[in-house]
């Protein structure tokens, strides 16, 4: 699924918050550490990771790419 960017990054955790993982951004910092996360084939679990277009993030299978 491809996420357009309005700006230029998004946190992780906006991220978590915008494609539903999660409901309020509260949730962030528990759920970084809960799910399986993976940023350019690379394991994340940091909640104030900046990704930019053209990152590709993958949380529990699901591929999101960043446009």
């Amino acid at each position: 699924m491809e996420i357009k960017l309005n700006k230029e990054f998004i946190t992780l955790g906006q991220l978590l918050k915008v494609t539903d993982f999660i409901s309020s951004g509260g949730e962030a910092k528990r759920m970084v550490n809960m799910l399986d996360i993976s940023v350019n084939g690379e394991h994340e679990n940091r909640r104030g990771r900046k990704l930019f277009s053209g990152d590709v993030v993958v949380i529990e299978g699901k591929k999101f790419e960043l446009i």
